[in-house]
């Protein structure tokens, strides 16, 4: 057996040791424009190119920590009878499709696992599926890659996104099969779905949650993240009895590229933030509500300036860095529109971003942020001990089209604490 994992995330900065990727396949291709809006997507994307820029990307990762698959951890988990069979009967009735459930429950576990994700054709044996318009009778998952979003660790506890679009529900459910029934895993599992008062209006997902420090959250209220959402965030963390702060920011609801709360703000270092400021500094049309939750109860809510100054007041210092530089507002919204504020820390003060979003890349490099190449830390001519402060850059021409970056593109279930 592999050794035991015990997940713990306690900042967004910690040195990573432990993250959970998907690499995008034909899933991602396995698409038309005219269902591209309806898997959520604005564009279609090129497999071949994606794929060998994922490959860079993920190729960083492996030096810095342990990359789990989350294809390879559901073949081993569906080796086992009763979380195979667990897992089919939830998502047939999920997705309403009892008819194949037979089928799925011939496959071995490599094909199952293979098609739970890549999609199960539908099988033309009727009039009804004939005259269909679907080429799938369970569709791909064209966003799984996108694994920052189906599930969050936070602190020593997994939470199950409840998925604001029902194309993206398989995603959780298989992510919480893994944790559940993975025996490598030590962790405690909340799922708003299986919470007693639970209600439709109940949506979470894991791009809207940032873990600043172990008693402060952020939590974007997004078009995929309610505010009942965050209402049950609070009333899990009120059981603890702890002083806890959660720091809710209201997000525009188009375009797209507005999704989550880490398209617009991410975490670079114990004093660095990335920031896309009509959102984040424009309080007038996008609040920023603090919420102290103190002995078992909500102490107070009140509204905040912005994150920034929030933050501040809890004693986290942060220097902003502009998504698009400080020049032009056109170029703001352009990189934003390509996840410019979208980064991903393995460490504090070393991150991975887009390398198409130049002007955002300068601004990183005006703070501090040597800019390294991602082919010259895979090549090993370069070696991220050497650096204090680094970007390591990744050619996401065709990945950011996807509409996400290099922290959508990740689930940490164990980083290092930090120093504050």
């Amino acid at each position: 057996m592999k050794t035991k994992i015990e997940v713990n995330v306690t900042s967004e900065i910690g040195e990573l040791e432990n993250v959970i990727v998907h690499s995008p396949g034909p899933e991602v291709e396995d698409m038309t424009p005219q269902n591209a809006e309806r898997a959520l997507y604005s564009d279609i994307l090129n497999l071949s190119v994606a794929s060998r820029e994922y490959k860079s990307f993920k190729r960083v990762l492996k030096k810095v920590a342990v990359v789990h698959e989350v294809e390879d951890l559901l073949k081993e988990v569906i080796k086992n009878e009763d979380a195979r069979k667990q897992l089919v009967q939830e998502l047939c009735k999920n997705e309403c499709v009892d008819e194949i459930s037979e089928y799925l429950a011939s496959l071995d576990s490599a094909a199952l696992a293979g098609q739970l994700i890549r999609g199960v054709p539908l099988n033309f044996d009727n009039l009804t599926n004939y005259l269909s318009n679907e080429k799938y009778a369970l569709r791909p998952l064209h966003n799984f890659f996108f694994t920052r979003d189906s599930a969050a660790a936070i602190r020593k506890k997994v939470l199950i996104a409840k998925m604001a679009s029902k194309v993206r529900e398989r995603e959780a459910i298989i992510m919480e099969s893994i944790f559940h029934n993975h025996p490598m895993f030590d962790l405690e599992i909340v799922n708003p779905v299986k919470f007693p008062k639970f209600t439709n209006d109940i949506t979470i997902e894991g791009g809207d949650i940032t873990v600043v420090r172990d008693d402060v959250l952020l939590v974007g209220i997004s078009d995929r993240t309610s505010s009942r959402g965050i209402d049950f965030m609070i009333d899990r963390l009120k059981e603890k009895g702890e002083k806890r702060h959660i720091i809710a920011q209201v997000l525009p609801r188009e375009p797209e590229s507005f999704i989550h709360l880490d398209m617009v703000f991410t975490l670079l270092d114990v004093d660095k933030c990335a920031v896309y400021p009509d959102v984040i500094f424009n309080p007038h049309d996008f609040q920023t509500i603090h919420i102290i939750i103190d002995n078992g109860k909500v102490s107070k809510i009140f509204e905040e300036p912005n994150i920034v100054e929030a933050l501040n007041k809890l004693g986290i210092h942060l220097e902003t860095v502009t998504c698009g530089g400080n020049a032009d507002k056109w170029t703001q919204e352009r990189e934003q529109w390509h996840s410019g504020a979208n980064f991903f820390a393995f460490a504090p003060g070393k991150i991975l971003g887009y390398a198409r979003n130049v002007h955002t890349i300068e601004e990183l490099d005006k703070h501090g942020f040597e800019v390294v190449k991602a082919s010259q830390i895979i090549s090993g001519k370069q070696n991220l001990n050497d650096y204090k402060k680094c970007v390591v850059t990744i050619e996401g021409e065709e990945l950011s089209r996807g509409g996400g970056g290099c922290r959508c593109m990740t689930m940490p279930i164990r980083r290092k604490s930090v120093s504050w």
